[in-house]
C-alpha cells in the first residue's frame, strides 16, 4: 500500500509533467514542422523502455498489449483530431483546435484518477509501466499520423 507522501510526490511530478509537455507544445507550434520534429519524440520517448530492465517494472505481456493498444487506439483520437498541418508558404506548420489543450488536461486526469486504482491492485512500479506503454501507443499513432499528413502535404 502506498503512503501518503508517495501518492502526493507521484501527483506533483505528474502536474510538473503536464505543465512541460504544455509548454513543450506552445513552443514547438511556433515553428516549422520537420520530418526530424516528428519522428524524434517516439524515438527518445522509447529509450524509457529500458525501464522494464528492471524486474519491479515488468507487467505481464497481456497487459502491456492491452495498455499500448488503449493509446494507440482510445486515447489517441482525440490528439489526432485536434491538431493537422498545414502549408504556410514554403513551412509546414502545426495547426491545433483550440481544444487541444482540453485534451491534454482530461487525458492526464484520466490518468490520475485511474491510477489512483491501480496502485491499489499493483505496485507504483508496475502502474508506471503501463502508463508508459499506454503514452508510448498514443505518441506512437499521433506522430504516425502526422508523418503521413507532412508527406501528403510535401508531395503536392
Amino acid at each position: 500500500m502506498l503512503n501518503t507522501h508517495s501518492v502526493w510526490f507521484t501527483a506533483i511530478v505528474s502536474l510538473v509533467g503536464l505543465a512541460g509537455v504544455m509548454a513543450w507544445r506552445v513552443r514547438e507550434g511556433r515553428t516549422a514542422v520537420t520530418v526530424r520534429k516528428i519522428v524524434i519524440p517516439p524515438l527518445g520517448m522509447s529509450t524509457g523502455f529500458c525501464m522494464f530492465l528492471l524486474p519491479a517494472f515488468r507487467v505481464p505481456w497481456t497487459w502491456a498489449l492491452i495498455a499500448f493498444l488503449a493509446g494507440a487506439i482510445l486515447l489517441a483520437w482525440p490528439l489526432v483530431a485536434t491538431s493537422r498541418l498545414i502549408r504556410d508558404g514554403d513551412a509546414i506548420m502545426m495547426h491545433r483546435s483550440g481544444a487541444f489543450f482540453a485534451v491534454i488536461v482530461v487525458l492526464a486526469l484520466i490518468r490520475f484518477l485511474a491510477r489512483s486504482y491501480l496502485d491499489s491492485v499493483m505496485s507504483l512500479e508496475q502502474t508506471g509501466g503501463l502508463f508508459f506503454i499506454l503514452a508510448f501507443g498514443m505518441i506512437v499513432r499521433w506522430r504516425v499520423r502526422m508523418l503521413m499528413e507532412f508527406r501528403a502535404l510535401t508531395r503536392s
